[in-house]
């Protein structure tokens, strides 16, 4: 696996090696050497996917502590445009964004820290998304921030959103619990 770090500190990009045949392709997702030499963790209690269609937006979703968890995401069918959100108090890039594209033709992931709200859109197709999560989703704990709010690039102006997050407020309204840890980082 080649684990590229991204602008945002702790948060990678992750290409696994993909082997292609005249049936098709074997991608491993996984491999807890591979995520341990980077001090990612891997614990992995929840998986879970999602379907979208064309022009949609999911997010930007987080939870909080003492459920806060780090995300393993990644595009088994189609493409999406998947971004992360950093709202860890004290980060270099505290409020900043990063975005790239999540494909099932690349295999590539990304690894989310906690702290960060996630989100991603499907300009043009349907996208099958997987997120292995590493504590359960606790619904007392579920948070998000509106999609338009924090200055993201997204390639849709009139996505189709859930009602959720068409009501989530917006990212100057929201105190961040999250703070940033150099050592981790």
């Amino acid at each position: 696996m080649l684990v590229k770090p991204t602008t945002i500190p702790g948060c990678f990009e992750i290409q696994p090696k993909i082997f292609r045949d005249d049936r098709g392709m074997f991608v491993k997702t996984m491999q807890q050497d591979a995520f341990s030499q980077f001090g990612l963790e891997c614990n992995f209690v929840e998986q879970f996917y999602t379907v979208s269609r064309p022009r949609v937006i999911r997010g930007l979703h987080l939870q909080l502590p003492p459920h806060a968890h780090a995300k393993l995401v990644y595009c088994i069918a189609g493409s999406a445009v998947d971004t992360v959100l950093d709202l860890r108090v004290g980060s270099p890039t505290f409020r900043h964004h990063y975005m790239l594209e999540l494909s099932a033709e690349k295999g590539n992931m990304i690894y989310i820290p906690q702290g960060l709200a996630h989100g991603f859109c499907t300009p043009e197709t349907t996208a099958t998304m997987v997120y292995c999560v590493t504590s359960a989703h606790a619904p007392q704990d579920d948070a998000g921030l509106l999609w338009n709010s924090a200055g993201i690039g997204w390639p849709l102006t009139d996505p189709i959103l859930s009602e959720r997050d068409r009501n989530l407020p917006p990212l100057d309204a929201f105190r961040s619990p999250f703070h940033f840890d150099r050592v981790l980082a």
